[in-house]
């Protein structure tokens, strides 16, 4: 592999791995952290790529900048707001039936595809962020690169810290670990667990929204990428390890260097890379590179 050509698949390594960051950190909250089995993940990721571009193509010929921004508001409260419905109406009590919840989940994912298909068709769609984020930018020694894609870079360290500070700074972080490990001392302590797990499971849905709205500025979306995004998911989590910011970002890194290494090298099979990876971890490390064992 020629030098300028390795340093554009690692930058597009880099970059596609920040968005797999940002969908698979919603993933690892709701599953690794509350035990949660959620096979609509993707479908949230759907959903705020679908709800924010309704936002935002009205408003775009007026301000594109407020256009943009306005999308991405509403694409992640449509995913959060989706995914507190499902948690109070249908896996709230479902709590430790994992069987159940990945049934009624995917029926909740076929259900969402097919409306959001008679509601806004099967033409791919696109945002187009403002001025300031568009175009290419200088890099010492690099060249040009895609400005938003150095964008989504920054989004998935700020989303990265954010969680950290959250799980490890403050009092919802407290209550979400002990909650992971004894979460009957933690509701004969008098917390309100259901209001917990809702909370974690509108903020792993927002951030589904989030990169709904990231991926669909950096490339066209439609119907099918929610499946896509949600076995994405589950393989960052499976190499990282449940539960961990750390250990999700390492797994993205990996799943998304793979994938453009592999593609780069031998297109037809670059899949067989990402899951050889996942079969090795599993092999060596079945907790995932960065998990606590069970």
């Amino acid at each position: 592999m020629e030098g300028s050509l390795a340093v554009t698949v690692a930058l597009n390594g880099l970059t596609l791995a920040a968005l797999y960051f940002i969908v698979a950190s919603g993933f690892s909250l709701i599953f690794g952290l509350m035990r949660t089995v959620n096979m609509a993940h993707g479908s949230l990721y759907l959903v705020g790529a679908y709800v924010g571009y309704a936002v935002f193509e009205p408003l775009y010929d007026r301000d594109a900048w407020w256009a943009w921004y306005a999308g991405v508001g509403a694409g992640i409260a449509a995913a959060a707001v989706f995914g507190l419905a499902m948690q109070a109406a249908l896996l709230g009590w479902m709590q430790g039936q994992e069987l159940r919840q990945a049934l009624v989940t995917i029926g909740v994912s076929i259900v969402a595809a097919d409306q959001l298909l008679a509601v806004f068709g099967g033409n791919p769609r696109q945002f187009f962020p403002p001025d300031a984020l568009f175009g290419a930018t200088e890099l010492p020694g690099l060249g040009r690169y895609p400005t938003f894609r150095l964008v989504q870079i920054g989004v998935a360290v700020a989303v990265g810290l954010g969680l950290w500070l959250l799980l490890n700074r403050t009092k919802l972080g407290l209550m979400v670990r002990a909650g992971v490990d004894d979460r009957q001392m933690l509701t004969a302590l008098g917390v309100n667990v259901p209001l917990v797990s809702l909370a974690v499971f509108a903020l792993g849905a927002g951030l589904a929204g989030l990169g709904g709205v990231i991926g669909g500025s950096a490339q066209p979306f439609a119907q099918g990428v929610d499946v896509r995004f949600l076995l994405t998911s589950l393989v960052v989590v499976i190499v990282g390890g449940m539960g961990s910011v750390a250990g999700t970002a390492v797994g993205a890194l990996l799943v998304g260097m793979a994938e453009q290494i592999g593609q780069a090298l031998f297109p037809t099979y670059s899949v067989i890379l990402t899951f050889l990876i996942m079969a090795a971890v599993l092999a060596l490390r079945p907790q995932g590179i960065l998990g606590r064992p069970a």
